[in-house]
């Protein structure tokens, strides 16, 4: 006996000194390998310097260099030269010295215009409105350039002043014309001093007790909050709006994740806290460097661990917003309601460089409470098929669903990894159809008749009343929008015409197209684009997408929020969810396997 423990002590010895070994050999030719590579770009460069036909500029070849390498590995870790730090800052706290408002390139007038002012910041406090033609910034002209040009020069510092110019309709925006001087036709010149001050998008849009046709046949209070973006001190916000909420006398809550792309970690973490008990695992990181992981447990007393609760998610929450949602479910705290969500698992941490630069590396992995994985692709593998490195893409692997693996919630539900959050109750959203996405985005031959439509209507109507619900067009409105778009010779591309056309390439490649001629040709007939009728089919989603532009100029996001929940499909699946107290339950319970 004591001499197969001697000889099991060495075979373990060994095996842990080879291993030793192996791993001294691995890192010494990794450095050789990083030592080469690093000699042959200086060799690179310093002969492009010398030979290249014409000057390098260094700052732009290595920037473009540096860009490339941290682009093969995964699309979050990024590199941010001097004159792109600001941009780093504004994304990890969504804030931005500016003033406040959305522009948007007209492309028949080529000119940059005001699209949407945000509530309560300069651009809404000086009296800008949609439709005003951008002239002059100060001494900069303005008029041949496009929107990056004009939104790095309407920021700057805060509290910095300067002179805008621009041009208010003073005709229906149809008419507007300029001449070759530049002049311009049914314009009124307008001239705004507007300070700069620091802009912080709103996180929080809307929260309230719902009041939707719905809610209002039951007699339980819901309460709704829609959060944006993770940005610093979002939770003390969600937190104040939730005791707001039950001094109002909510007694359920639907919290909207939807559409909602993430941001700081520890304020998801904060969030959760609301709702779950002290001292609660929430997420947990794991990377390559010890330094790197870290467990977050939730530290705050939470406001409520009772009151049912459902979250609302879609293809667009990522990140924080997934570490959110997956947590309540794990924590079978919450119902999910919405689709499944985008699956982006990976931590970055920004960090600092000579001569004022950045870099975001992705350092871990996102685990939430059952232990799961939210990442969705391993771009780990992209190597292999990516193929041709000189096209840019990445392609990694998915994981397909018939090979996740089963996690269980703390109730003991059952759950999986492979990338996002599965709802608990799978709700899709209406599809808007080809004609509403080019109505509101500019026909193919650039009609912007929507939003010209919008520009006049609130020319005409100085207000629209206090209650975004109550707005709705009349019958004459639609009927004077949708001959304006037929009369625009509007045109846009159908999905249906564009997969016929491919059919009929691939069946007179393949030699079926003269035996089928007849049928392709009244196939091709039933699909002819037919702009009044496809007006008149779409109407009500037409509709709604006017309402929403117009809602947006009177009543800012808050009011298109609201407006928006009365024809929400998956808002009115939770209302009924948090209305019917036993299948509520039910989901929350293990089902027998």
């Amino acid at each position: 006996m004591r001499h197969s423990l001697a000889a099991l002590l060495l075979l373990f010895i060994s095996t842990a000194c080879g291993a030793q070994e192996n791993q001294a050999a691995t890192n010494k030719n990794h450095n050789l390998e990083v030592g080469k590579n690093l000699d042959i770009f200086n060799a690179v460069y310093r002969n492009l310097d010398l030979f290249y036909v014409d000057t390098l500029n260094p700052s732009q070849t290595i920037t473009a260099a540096i860009t490339g390498m941290v682009r093969s590995l995964d699309p979050y870790t990024e590199y941010y030269p001097e004159s792109e730090t600001k941009n780093l800052q504004q994304m990890i706290t969504g804030k931005y010295a500016g003033i406040g408002a959305i522009i948007k390139y007209h492309s028949r007038l080529k000119r940059v215009m005001i699209d949407e002012p945000y509530a309560g910041m300069p651009a809404a406090e000086a009296g800008l409105k949609k439709g005003d033609i951008i002239l002059s910034i100060d001494d900069s002209i303005m008029t041949d350039k496009n929107t990056a040009y004009v939104s790095s020069h309407l920021r700057g510092d805060a509290g910095t002043s300067f002179k805008l110019k621009v041009l208010r309709p003073t005709t229906t925006l149809a008419n507007v014309s300029f001449d070759k001087k530049g002049k311009a036709k049914g314009c009124q010149e307008l001239t705004f001093k507007i300070t700069r001050r620091n802009i912080k998008l709103p996180e929080l849009p809307y929260y309230g007790i719902l009041n939707t046709e719905e809610q209002k046949a039951t007699d339980k209070k819901i309460g709704y909050i829609s959060l944006s973006q993770f940005t610093e001190g979002c939770s003390r916000n969600v937190r104040n709006a939730m005791i707001d909420l039950k001094q109002q006398g909510a007694e359920a809550l639907i919290f909207d994740l939807r559409s909602n792309g993430g941001g700081s970690e520890m304020e998801a973490v904060d969030i959760v806290s609301l709702w779950v008990s002290k001292d609660q695992m929430v997420v947990e990181n794991r990377g390559k460097v010890r330094q790197a992981n870290r467990t977050y447990k939730t530290r705050l007393e939470p406001i409520d661990t009772v009151m049912p609760m459902v979250v609302l998610v879609n293809g667009e929450t990522a990140s924080a917003s997934e570490i959110t949602s997956g947590a309540l479910q794990d924590l079978d705290r919450a119902i999910i309601v919405g689709t499944r969500t985008y699956g982006k698992g990976l931590v970055q941490v920004p960090l600092d460089l000579p001569y004022n630069t950045n870099v975001k590396i992705t350092t871990s992995k996102y685990y939430i409470p059952s232990g799961r994985c939210i990442q969705a692709i391993n771009y780990s593998k992209q190597r292999e098929k990516e193929g041709d490195r000189r096209s840019g893409s990445l392609y990694g692997e998915r994981i397909p669903d018939s090979l996740t693996n089963v996690f269980y919630t703390k109730a003991g539900r059952e759950v999986h990894d492979g990338g996002g959050i599965t709802p608990d109750v799978t709700v899709k959203s209406d599809t808007v159809p080809n004609i509403v996405y080019y109505l509101s985005v500019g026909g193919l031959d650039s009609t912007e008749v929507m939003f010209d439509y919008v520009v006049d209507y609130i020319a005409s109507h100085p207000t629209i009343g206090d209650d975004p619900t109550k707005f709705h067009l009349t019958d004459k409105d639609y009927a004077e929008f949708r001959q304006r778009v037929i009369d625009s010779g509007f045109t846009y591309d159908p999905v249906s015409r564009k997969q016929f056309d491919e059919l009929v390439k691939t069946a007179k490649f393949e030699g079926y197209y003269d035996e089928a001629k007849e049928a392709f040709d009244a196939l091709a007939e039933k699909l002819k684009h037919d702009v009044a009728s496809d007006l008149d089919k779409h109407r009500d989603m037409i509709t709604q997408a006017i309402e929403t532009d117009i809602i947006a100029a009177y009543l800012y996001q808050q009011g298109t929020l609201k407006a928006g929940l009365t024809h929400d499909k998956q808002l009115k699946e939770a209302v009924r969810l948090l209305n019917s107290p036993a299948e509520y339950a039910k989901l929350l319970k293990p089902q027998k396997r």
